[in-house]
């Protein structure tokens, strides 16, 4: 029914209006108790066998929603509704921003892909702070928080704008996602290289601790997939060294290699960050390379190019113990969660692993 509903409507309109349209029905959906129980329900059942535990956070299971759905944190329970079992909201900056000028997402269809330039459109880190603040959880679910510079800030001042964003946001996130990987935010992965990342990351875990005592806030930082392997290398050591909880695996790509785009040759050539299917293999070579040069001393979340319940798998296999996905879902929709877990817990009791954390990295342990 959701394919039919894509034909005839989605794929008519313009893909943001979409986003929008779909983002105002999820939240409809959750304001209403008999609806938003009966939702959760038939889209988010819970497998006992895929509980999972993360950086000292207990879920559900191992799926989650990447950021860039929820910029703004106006729908985690909507999300949590359609059976993600974390959500991370995303990207917010120091100040609020409109982003790049429209028109800045597009549908590939044919290859199931999704090109973006949409440049970090948030409301800020101090209005999104006091939405969390504000918010009365209904489904219990793991909350992230992605953080990244905002455009008008120097490159200079990056690490100032980032504690800025830390410290009116840590104390609402249960993990929270150093990005310095998206392709659409002038000079922002220049601060993946070792130089700039080492204090970047330093004052952002300085800036945490600070703000809130009660707790550690685990911290992440997420990578893109265009690094060449001795700079993925080269931020994995660093992670050991400063003693991070996680590295996300990957944010989009600016590469375009492999697309087929047979009837929409014109895509190709808008700029932007490619997520989806064609971004699979890389982002999973970015992740095994990962797992082979940390292993459990990090924890690894696998994203780009998840569509089913076999791509997710594979990416626990290659050393993922949390899997994200976005793009897959506007092709799948709400029924894709479902279908994610259901499909992971036959795997699960089909494979020789007695628990989903016994089946993380065994391909790459493999091979060693």
């Amino acid at each position: 029914m959701y394919k039919l509903f894509f034909r005839l409507v989605f794929k008519r309109m313009d893909p943001e209006q979409a986003h929008h349209l779909a983002f105002r029905w999820i939240r409809l959906a959750v304001r209403v108790p008999v609806l938003r129980t009966f939702v959760a329900a038939a889209l988010a059942p819970r497998h006992k066998e895929l509980r999972t535990e993360a950086f000292g956070l207990r879920m559900h299971g191992p799926f989650g929603l990447a950021a860039g759905f929820d910029k703004n944190a106006i729908a985690v329970d909507g999300m949590s509704m359609l059976g993600f079992d974390h959500v991370e909201i995303g990207t917010v900056t120091g100040e609020p921003q409109p982003g790049n000028p429209k028109k800045r997402l597009f549908r590939l269809v044919k290859d199931r892909a999704v090109v973006n330039r949409m440049g970090f459109n948030n409301e800020g880190s101090l209005a999104v702070a006091a939405r969390l603040a504000s918010r009365t959880p209904v489904f219990r679910t793991v909350v992230g928080v992605n953080i990244g510079k905002t455009k008008a800030v120097p490159e200079a001042e990056a690490v100032a704008d980032y504690v800025k964003s830390t410290e009116r946001l840590a104390a609402y996130a249960d993990y929270l996602v150093v990005n310095v990987s998206s392709p659409n935010t002038p000079g922002l992965r220049n601060l993946q290289a070792t130089e700039a990342l080492r204090p970047l990351l330093s004052a952002v875990r300085e800036a945490a601790d600070r703000t809130v005592t009660s707790r550690r806030v685990p911290l992440l930082v997420k990578i893109a997939p265009d690094l060449a392997d001795e700079d993925v290398d080269a931020v994995a050591d660093l992670a050991v060294e400063l003693g991070l909880d996680g590295i996300i695996a990957t944010n989009t790509t600016v590469a375009r290699e492999g697309l087929g785009l047979k009837s929409e040759p014109s895509l190709v050539k808008e700029t932007g960050g490619l997520s989806g299917a064609p971004l699979k293999t890389r982002s999973l070579e970015v992740l095994r390379r990962l797992y082979a040069r940390v292993g459990d001393r990090i924890t690894l979340v696998g994203v780009g190019g998840v569509a089913d319940a076999e791509d997710a798998w594979q990416r626990i296999l290659a050393g993922a113990t949390l899997v994200q996905g976005y793009s897959a879902f506007i092709y799948e929709g709400p029924f894709w969660g479902r279908a994610i877990h259901k499909g992971l817990a036959a795997r699960l009791s089909a494979s020789p692993y007695a628990t989903l954390a016994d089946a993380v990295g065994a391909d790459v342990r493999k091979t060693a």
